[in-house]
């Protein structure tokens, strides 16, 4: 972020004002705006400015509450933590009285999203708390909901789910209704909270209670949600499904969750994208998913390349070449672990289909032929065809003493013998008891 960026807040500067604000001291507001013209080029004279605009204020009004919004920003920057805390509770206490509502607000919501970008959750948690018990005193509800749920993803990115758990409680009843209920003029609300726990059980592997919070979630009507929220509450149902190895919803929920993301701009939708193609080899679709509207201008992205590529090599059942796009994009593929998860499920398929065609043509082959041809073991081999017999895919016997695999071939054959016998059978009867009828 640049200091330009980083201090660009006057579009505010004539808007939050009141009648007060025109008996201001011209000298407090000239000092002010010295101070704010040392930002760039001296960060030092412009922090010695700011305190002086603290010290000629007497009372405290918005040019004080504006001059500590900066100071803040400058510990921060210098990283002089301790000093930051003190300015920041400083700046707090004038949110009841010296500035607007909204004004305050919106500062307030600007400085904790710089902040959070600091490595220090002692710090985010020293400010969280300090800002909740301010909110509390001004009696602001919705800065107050928007602070708990920054708390709840500082809790949540350093996995203490205790903590956070906590805080959802206290989220959660300031949503429901006297009887308990959630409370259906709060929709956005609830989505938002329900995004943060469907995140942390899945983390958890609690499917049982993410199932509920899932289905809790999608019920809900009277809500305009972030296109954000919806893309982690998709994700992680999609998550769910592959867990529960319920592809077809799986790739339906990755589907949604992209669309979301892109909808947001958010940089998840690749990642995204990246699931809704695995789920989409596993349910073994013979739909390439970069044929939709939605996925086709992302065809190129570098990471979706490579599983465009996997997709091809998966549906054209090229076990060399999948196994060697794996191994040349290990970072990208294997790095991930939830993919990694499923690479083995996308081999094991891979590796059956191969071994069909294969087994095709032949009456019986060697089984050191098959595991040649797929790059596995003989023991790996005789596994996948009995799951194939097992499954009636195809029929056969496994000689384990000659290391032979012998097709059965005449089993259609012999299916339609049959039948044919059967209806002989039949007729002749029918034309048995119609004969004793006629005795």
């Amino acid at each position: 972020m640049s200091d330009e960026d980083m201090y660009d807040d006057e579009e505010f500067e004539f808007e939050y004002t009141d009648e007060d604000d025109e008996e201001q001291d011209v000298d407090v507001e000239n000092q002010y705006y010295g101070a704010k013209g040392s930002l760039d080029s001296n960060a030092e004279e412009a922090l010695r400015g700011f305190n002086e605009v603290i010290r000629m204020q007497g009372e405290p009004c918005e040019w004080g509450f504006k001059a500590l919004k900066h100071i803040v920003r400058i510990h921060f920057r210098k990283k002089q933590y301790e000093e930051l805390r003190k300015r920041y509770a400083e700046m707090l206490s004038y949110i009841q009285s010296a500035v607007t509502r909204n004004y305050s607000e919106k500062t307030i919501n600007k400085i904790l999203d710089e902040v959070s970008t600091a490595d220090n959750v002692d710090l985010l948690q020293a400010l969280y708390t300090m800002t909740l018990q301010a909110l509390k005193e001004a009696r602001n509800e919705r800065l107050w909901f928007k602070t708990n749920l920054k708390l709840c993803k500082l809790w949540f990115d350093a996995e203490e789910y205790n903590r956070m758990q906590k805080i959802l409680r206290e989220l959660h009843k300031s949503c429901t209704t006297e009887d308990g209920s959630d409370d259906p003029r709060k929709g956005t609300q609830l989505l938002e909270i329900y995004a943060l726990e469907i995140q942390m059980y899945t983390m958890l592997r609690d499917t049982k209670k993410l199932k509920q919070l899932y289905n809790r979630a999608l019920a809900i009507q009277s809500a305009i949600p972030h296109p954000r929220i919806m893309g982690v509450i998709r994700e992680c149902g999609g998550k769910m499904n592959m867990r529960e190895r319920e592809w077809q919803k799986a790739h339906t929920d990755f589907f949604e969750a992209f669309k979301n993301y892109d909808e947001a701009g958010h940089p998840r939708r690749i990642q995204s994208l990246k699931y809704l193609v695995l789920a989409n080899m596993l349910m073994q679709s013979d739909i390439n998913p970069f044929d939709s509207q939605e996925a086709k201008p992302y065809k190129n992205h570098p990471e979706i390349v490579v599983m465009t590529n996997l997709v091809q090599s998966y549906m054209s059942n090229d076990i060399s070449q999948f196994e060697k796009i794996i191994r040349d994009n290990n970072d990208l593929i294997m790095n991930d672990s939830f993919v990694r998860n499923y690479i083995e499920d996308l081999l094991r398929n891979i590796r059956t289909q191969t071994l069909k065609e294969i087994i095709q043509p032949y009456t019986r082959i060697r089984l050191s032929s098959l595991a040649q041809k797929v790059n596995i073991s003989v023991d790996e081999v005789e596994e996948l065809l009995v799951l194939l017999i097992l499954d009636k895919e195809i029929d056969g016997r496994i000689d384990q003493v000659g290391g032979l695999f012998y097709a059965d071939n005449t089993s259609g054959s012999s299916a339609r013998f049959q039948a044919v016998l059967d209806w002989t059978e039949s007729t002749q009867k029918m034309a048995d008891d119609l004969l004793a009828r006629l005795r």
